[in-house]
């Protein structure tokens, strides 16, 4: 693996951090949910040998700070106002790619809330993707239930904002099948990856607050999302496409005319099965420059 850097970049309404290792190409990877840029150390040390690879922690998340902090949930208006937006997701992953790779497009792997960036990156800006690996964006809107499956969410929200976060940490990992792959204990874990757990769980009540909901509540628009198809792999864990988060993947595949792409390992197959994983996503990258 190269040497990695690290680096910060001013973006209206924060400071993100994120980190360059390798040459090549500009391949970004897109952390979703409460994780940050170490969730992808797995498997930047075998990408690198190709690729720029590029990760950074989504705004909000460990050490991309806001310029503010957001309001809490004590005030449902305010904090309701603080809410994180798509939108500004898709500029804030399109600013680190511009900062790494000038005018080239970029290879984009997202993940989670991360695909969901993705999606809505390659939607308004399909210049600067090369490719886009989308692995289980829960996108639920696409859904057949989505009702039902929204009200999920709705629900994991409400039983934080009344229980608080240990509570909605078991709804929510029950709801979403994450409670098939529980992690190690932490002090069982290598330094850099308690570190990553510690700030992981310190984004936790950020993650429901803030993002939970405006990022369920997306709804990718698919007639965009079929220009570019040709640009598009739907992807998903073999341990987890049939459980919430996977679900709506499968809808768009179907949409776009391509099978789903199966990953090792549950949800966070990255994490748990780095080796392989990175395997099949160099092969998906290879695939598109022959």
């Amino acid at each position: 693996m190269g040497a990695k850097t690290v680096n910060k970049l001013p973006v209206p309404g924060a400071t993100l951090h994120y980190e360059v290792t390798g040459s090549g190409p500009v391949l970004l990877l897109i952390a979703g949910g409460g994780t940050d840029a170490g969730i992808f150390s797995g498997i930047v040390g075998q990408l690198s040998a190709d690729y720029t690879v590029v990760a950074y922690d989504p705004r909000g998340n460990s050490r991309s700070r806001y310029d503010a902090e957001p309001v809490d949930g004590c005030d449902a208006e305010a904090a309701d106002s603080a809410d994180e937006v798509v939108a500004q997701a898709t500029e804030d992953a399109l600013a680190v790619i511009d900062a790494v790779a000038g005018d080239s497009p970029a290879y984009v792997f997202g993940s989670s809330s991360g695909a969901i960036t993705g999606l809505e990156l390659i939607t308004r800006y399909p210049e600067r993707v090369r490719m886009l690996v989308a692995h289980e964006p829960p996108c639920v809107e696409v859904l057949p239930d989505a009702t039902d499956a929204a009200a999920f969410f709705q629900d994991v929200y409400d039983t934080y904002r009344r229980d608080g976060l240990d509570a909605a940490d078991v709804l929510f990992s029950i709801g979403t099948g994450m409670d098939q792959d529980e992690p190690p204990p932490v002090e069982d874990l290598l330094p850099e990856y308690q570190e990553l757990f510690r700030r992981m769980r310190a984004n936790a009540a950020s993650f429901y607050e803030h993002k939970l909901l405006p990022f369920t509540r997306y709804e990718p628009d698919l007639d965009a999302l079929k220009q570019v198809a040709h640009k598009i792999v739907p992807a998903a864990g073999h341990d987890s496409a049939e459980y919430l988060p996977g679900r709506p993947i499968q809808v768009l595949a179907d949409h776009l005319g391509w099978p789903v792409v199966t990953f090792p390992g549950p949800h966070t197959g990255y994490a748990t099965h780095p080796a392989p994983f990175a395997t099949l996503l160099s092969r998906l990258l290879e695939a598109e420059l022959t």
